[in-house]
């Protein structure tokens, strides 16, 4: 990366030499020098914007961002029983109306999912998203197609898979059914580059962050662990959605306005807890 890119830039007026930027670098090349952070231009910098964030005063700037542009944090984020009640009621859907979620509300769900952190800020997750219902039934015809056929031809595998994607295939036929994207009108898929430092893991944090906050919307999710064996099978499948030869597909997701309603959480744990000693 070009010097000029990193395009640290500090405010004396507004530095109150706290040393913050400094300490909670956690590439080390910004350095307190007469009271005043300086950056190392020469250093490993993680492109964390953690020293915009941290400053108190917004003093720091490096990206060419605008600290005054960011959210401020104080008095935001949800309480801890607001949390718990999110993540102990989120339930899977599998029951969703005929109806589109709006193209803006789907865009600035991604744009917030990709705030979920990243191995080594690598930032690479792709979001593979479709956003319109008749896009959504001609792949879903798709598939079904592809699992007719390999079931007549005897190409689907023995164990678990081929006796999902066979059952997938009978439901279908038979009933009408879709037990592989349960009827939802998107499906969104998170792919990194298979080079990046851990991709499976970069794309499963970017689909729970989108979860979380989708629900947060009144919208359902159910992780689509079944499209997932269908890419196994039609691996050529992800090429023709978009998704670069390049990436790992981590997961998909199926997503819309729920047609059923939870009115309490379930009963689990205790945890599986190993302590360590």
């Amino acid at each position: 990366m070009e010097k000029s890119m990193f395009n640290f830039q500090l405010d004396e007026e507004r530095c109150i030499q706290c040393g913050e930027c400094a300490l909670d670098c956690p590439a080390g090349v910004i350095t307190m020098m007469d009271g005043l952070p300086r950056f190392n231009e020469e250093g490993g910098c993680f492109l964390c914007q953690h020293c915009l964030a941290v400053c108190p005063t917004g003093a720091v700037s490096i990206l060419g961002k605008n600290p005054d542009e960011s959210q401020a944090l104080a008095g935001t984020f949800p309480d801890a029983a607001q949390m718990t009640a999110l993540i102990k009621g989120r339930r899977s859907v599998r029951r969703y109306r005929d109806e589109e979620v709006a193209a803006g509300l789907i865009d600035e769900l991604l744009d917030v999912a990709a705030y979920a952190p990243t191995g080594v800020n690598a930032q690479g997750v792709l979001f593979t998203v479709v956003k319109e219902r008749t896009v959504m039934q001609a792949l879903r015809l798709e598939v079904m197609e592809r699992l007719g056929s390999l079931k007549k031809s005897g190409g689907l595998p023995d164990g678990f898979i081929g006796q999902y994607m066979g059952g997938a295939v009978t439901a279908w036929v038979e009933e009408g059914r879709d037990i592989i994207f349960r009827g939802a009108p998107h499906l969104l898929i998170t792919s990194a580059p298979k080079a990046s430092p851990c991709p499976s893991q970069d794309t499963l944090i970017a689909l729970t962050t989108f979860q979380l906050l989708a629900h947060t919307h009144g919208l359902g999710t159910v992780w689509d662990g079944l499209f997932m064996m269908v890419l196994s099978l039609c691996p050529d499948l992800a090429g023709r959605l978009g998704i670069p030869e390049q990436h790992l597909p981590g997961y998909a997701m199926a997503f819309g306005w729920p047609a059923v309603e939870y009115h309490r959480t379930v009963q689990r744990g205790p945890a599986l807890v190993n302590v360590v000693r």
